[in-house]
């Protein structure tokens, strides 16, 4: 019995220490002899945070929508139907003149989408064996609510047809927004470190960059405001707000959810503190095709279109930490 003791101990002390010094506890490729030869493969695992800038062209979804306009040939004055109905109680508008029906779907945008926020994000990742210059990351970075807010949201020259003035075109405001956007972008990217031998060195500063694709998931917050009176008399649009004790339209707070690919690139200096420790600070730029806005009835059950931004981009400046071992 005791003999057998012996004989099971040793065999677990062989399988332990076995185990302790099996291969996958060490970076590189194991030779017969006992000697392990480093191919430069890291497991890689990095956090980041820091400053978002956005950028895009805001361009009118509104889709076939009219409104009814009055002029004041003595200077130039334009105001909607809502308006007109409204001064006509105090015989304010007896200048007036009806200049016809516009389309405000031709109406352009005020201004374009650039906004400041933060951004944060995490990765994890593997340096290519036998290539460890190249890197692979799976990575998600979170872009903060940025605002974008208009007033009014479109303005320009429209057309008007039907009126007692033919072929007038005025200048006319439509609108006005608050409004917000975040982001959550999933990614697949490769990066490039420049660096000579086999592991990157410490104290020194090593450049990358880095390209990829991803998933990007943005959510978009609406508060619209009849600041003109050219939309509170449009029936479809009353599905999306209450009208007042001045009828206007009070529009409801609207949310949408955008999902759609998105490129991205990078560049940046890493350095390293140990062998497994280096501090990075990097730029990332995220492309997204385009992001909606759109306006959503009381249970959110009905929406429709009302603005998108189109060639987003939004430029993060990073420093994060990154541990590869």
């Amino acid at each position: 019995m005791k003999l057998k003791s012996i004989f099971i101990f040793s065999v677990l002390s062989a399988l332990a220490t076995g185990g302790a010094h099996a291969n996958w506890q060490y970076d590189g490729e194991f030779v017969r002899d006992g000697w392990y030869v480093d191919d430069g493969s890291r497991f890689t695992i990095s956090v980041r945070g820091g400053a978002s800038m956005g950028f895009g062209s805001i361009k009118n979804e509104v889709g076939s929508m009219t409104s009814e306009y009055y002029y004041n040939p003595n200077d130039g004055m334009v105001i909607s139907a809502a308006y007109y109905d409204a001064c006509q109680e105090n015989g304010a508008c007896e200048n007036f003149v009806y200049a016809g029906i516009g389309e405000l779907s031709e109406l352009p945008a005020s201004q374009d989408y650039e906004s400041f926020s933060f951004a944060a994000g995490a990765s994890i990742g593997w340096t290519i064996p036998n290539a460890p210059q190249w890197r692979l990351e799976l990575g998600w970075d979170h872009i903060a609510e940025s605002e974008y807010n208009a007033s009014p949201l479109y303005e320009g020259d429209m057309p008007l047809t039907g009126g007692n003035i033919d072929g007038i075109t005025v200048h006319v405001q439509s609108g006005g927004v608050h409004s917000n956007v975040s982001a959550d972008i999933i990614s697949a990217m490769a990066f490039y470190d420049f660096f000579d031998g086999v592991q990157k060195p410490t104290r020194h500063v090593i450049p990358y960059v880095g390209f990829g694709i991803g998933y990007a998931d943005t959510k978009t917050v609406l508060n619209l405001s009849d600041l003109y009176g050219d939309l509170s008399l449009s029936v479809d649009l009353q599905n999306f707000g209450e009208l007042d004790k001045y009828n206007v339209l009070q529009f409801y707070k609207s949310e949408k959810s955008n999902s759609s690919i998105a490129g991205l690139v990078a560049v940046g200096l890493s350095y390293g503190i140990t062998e497994t420790l280096f501090l990075d600070f990097g730029a990332r730029i995220t492309y997204v095709p385009k992001v909606k806005w759109s306006l959503t009835n009381q249970d959110g059950s009905r929406d429709r279109d009302w603005f998108s931004a189109e060639n987003v981009i939004w430029a993060n400046v990073m420093l994060g930490l990154r541990f590869e071992f």
